[in-house]
């Protein structure tokens, strides 16, 4: 309710400034209002998948930070869903856990279970930290590929505020996008490191081992957690930027601007 009282006091400020008495802008402006109000947050899957997205009405309440975390968050769920696979096609005996006929089917199961926000049955309702602690344990006895994915794919949704896509009534919290990047930083270490109650690895995943390098793992959530430090500091940056504009217009007692 606070986030739709906050479109339609955009739009009357908006039509304000620029409408005055023109009905036709006001007109256009109510329908903008209705594409926002429309929005879920939710990414259509295709554009994940494809990393391309049509241009739509909503767009005209993005800021440029607000489109740059949409972007990114959209690039991070499609480097996610590569890892998936990958790891999938490497520790085969995961996918095999949930029943599903073929890994293509394991995979759109996490996938939807991610951008639905679907419980995962075999995590006991548990997501984003307390699932990737539970998915990285010698205990767990599930679809370890699976519930890993889903954990690190909850937490970077809950890190922006329950959205995928962010409009100018959506506030995004850098220290919790950059807790997010670290967060990955130390799940990536324990995935190379973690070994099960029989001393072998949970997951097999980087190997430079027997004359094979495989890094491209690591390269991949290098990718998400330098997304996700970009979008942190860009946060804080422009609210740094707003108190050092109201700074110099103390230091040049320069009134600030009032239309």
């Amino acid at each position: 309710m606070k986030a739709m009282i906050s479109v339609f006091t955009v739009v009357t400020l908006l039509s304000r400034l620029f409408c005055k008495r023109n009905a036709h802008c006001v007109v256009l402006l109510v329908l903008a209002t209705g594409s926002l109000a429309g929005c879920s947050g939710q990414f259509d899957h295709a554009s994940i998948m494809t990393k391309h997205s049509p241009v739509e009405p909503g767009e005209f309440f993005q800021t440029n930070v607000d489109r740059m975390a949409t972007l990114a968050m959209r690039d991070n769920l499609n480097s996610l869903y590569r890892l998936l696979s990958k790891l999938y096609r490497r520790n085969p005996a995961e996918w095999r856990k949930t029943g599903l006929p073929d890994v293509e089917s394991a995979e759109r199961a996490i996938q939807a279970s991610i951008e639905q926000n679907r419980d995962l049955p075999s995590l006991n309702g548990v997501r984003d930290i307390q699932a990737l602690s539970y998915a990285l344990s010698p205990e767990f006895q599930g679809d370890r590929v699976g519930a890993f994915i889903y954990a690190i794919g909850t937490m970077l949704i809950t890190a922006h505020g329950g959205r995928m896509e962010f409009y100018i009534t959506d506030t995004l919290n850098a220290e919790f996008i950059h807790n997010a990047a670290r967060n990955i930083e130390k799940a990536t270490w324990m995935l190379g490191h973690r070994k099960g109650l029989s001393g072998q690895r949970l997951l097999l995943a980087n190997e430079l081992s027997g004359g094979r390098r495989n890094l491209s793992f690591a390269v991949e959530f290098g990718k998400i957690v330098a997304r996700l430090d970009l979008l942190s500091e860009v946060l804080d940056e422009r609210y740094r930027r707003l108190g050092v504009s109201y700074a110099q217009s103390l230091l040049f007692m320069n009134f600030l601007p009032v239309q």
